[in-house]
């Protein structure tokens, strides 16, 4: 994102499309799980209202659930959908990838927080 090797985005919990910790764009990864946030509450909640639940445990999938002040690699898309509905959590730049300038602009990334 900002021209320097991508930092790991968080690993407690573990994120990232390939749970790498890192929010690398991956050839597979159809959601392109592209920006690392923080999570809010706000946005938790506006997620799970547009279908995508992240804070409800999943324990058969390895999945504990998301609290607010978790870092994790959102799609880059439901990002954008958060920034237009005013719900969008902050970015780590250092732990963005760069594609997630296909639906956001650096300005738009840079403005929450």
């Amino acid at each position: 994102m900002l021209g320097t090797e991508l930092e790991p985005c968080g690993t407690d919990p573990l994120t990232g499309f390939t749970r790498s910790g890192c929010c690398e764009a991956h050839p597979d990864d159809v959601g392109v799980h592209t920006v690392c946030a923080v999570v809010t509450e706000e946005f938790l909640r506006f997620s799970a209202e547009t279908g995508n639940d992240l804070s409800t445990p999943r324990p058969e999938l390895g999945f504990a659930g998301l609290v607010p002040g978790d870092r994790w690699c959102l799609c880059a898309s439901r990002w954008a959908e958060a920034h237009a509905a005013g719900l969008a959590p902050p970015v780590v730049l250092e732990a963005t990838h760069a594609r997630s300038l296909e639906w956001a602009s650096l300005d738009e990334l840079r403005s929450v927080g």
